[in-house]
């Protein structure tokens, strides 16, 4: 794989530089607040983990992207396989159909969701660890570094964390306890934050529980709000910011 981020475009939209690169055959997003560079103090940056069928570009990315830029932050965001403009294979197109039907007809998608997020975490984790390689050659973004990700942006962080020692604060949730994934978990002792929603319809509250129950990080909370799926409420981006704050300074 390329070791240095190709910049293909490059846009500075309300204080915010954003540009677009590629790293061999993944695309991606780094935001950073303008002026930042060689003449200014270099700045933590947050990995941005989006969910299944988003990409970098995904509104939830953006908009926490800027979240962090205001107040000083770097954000990175790739595309995961299968995702955004990467081609899919036949597994990533069988795994999208059954998992559509299965929520049209009201069938359990956690054992078709888990281990096919899984598996993109094993494609997606290399990925991961090389751009964090291309970043640190970057003049104006130092380590340590942050990671967010719910949905399949937890399956594909855990692991990622639990193998890589420049992640040292990570927020997670709104995902199955599966024991593979559980395991990842128990190797994570940095500071942790997880959200679950308390009347989820596809993830029993139970199951998200167990996973948080997993971490061996000394200091993690759980954020357990009332509402559906996808209806973690708008405050928890500004627990994220206040969370990275507090540990990547």
């Amino acid at each position: 794989m390329t070791t240095s981020l190709q910049f293909i475009s490059t846009t500075t939209t309300n204080g915010v530089l954003e540009r677009e690169f590629t790293l061999g055959d993944v695309h991606g997003m780094l935001w950073s607040p303008v002026g930042a560079g060689p003449a200014t103090a270099p700045a933590r940056c947050v990995l941005l983990g989006h969910g299944g069928g988003r990409d970098s570009k995904a509104a939830p990315m953006v908009g926490r992207a800027r979240m962090l830029t205001a107040a000083g932050f770097h954000a990175v965001s790739i595309d995961a396989p299968g995702h955004g403009d990467r081609p899919r294979t036949a597994l990533d197109e069988r795994e999208t159909v059954a998992m559509q039907h299965a929520m049209e007809v009201g069938e359990p998608v956690g054992p078709i969701v888990v281990p096919y997020n899984l598996h993109l975490a094993e494609r997606a984790v290399p990925e991961w660890r090389a751009t964090l390689d291309a970043l640190e050659q970057l003049p104006g973004i130092e380590g340590p570094f942050g990671y967010f990700g719910l949905n399949m942006g937890t399956a594909i962080g855990i692991p990622l964390t639990a193998n890589d020692p420049r992640i040292a604060a990570a927020v997670f949730g709104i995902f199955w306890y599966d024991e593979t994934l559980a395991e990842q978990a128990r190797r994570i002792k940095v500071p942790v934050e997880f959200a679950l929603q308390w009347d989820d319809q596809h993830i029993p509250r139970q199951s998200a529980m167990a996973l948080f129950d997993a971490f061996a990080s000394p200091e993690k909370s759980l954020h357990a709000n009332s509402g559906a799926h996808k209806e973690v409420p708008r405050f928890e981006a500004d627990s994220m910011l206040r969370f990275f704050t507090r540990h990547l300074r």
